[in-house]
């Protein structure tokens, strides 16, 4: 897998338990506040797709995940 995939199952990972955390009708339910989580990861979302810096990304790197050589283009 790629640095942009492994972005992508993280987000959806932490999306999905977050939510499952902080919606008051799950079993899991712990704080409402685990929603304001869920805002964070969809506005880093948010802001990757502008600036392409993400902290993830950086971590990934240095851990020897490949970058996509695929191109829109190609």
């Amino acid at each position: 897998m790629t640095v942009e995939r492994y972005i992508r199952v993280f987000a959806g990972l932490f999306i999905m338990v977050s939510l499952a955390l902080g919606v008051e009708g799950s079993p899991l339910f712990v704080s409402p506040w685990f929603l304001a989580f869920t805002a964070f990861v969809g506005l880093n979302l948010f802001q990757f797709g502008f600036t392409n810096f993400c902290p993830l990304a950086i971590i990934l790197k240095k851990l020897g995940v490949p970058e996509s050589k695929a191109n829109c283009c190609n």
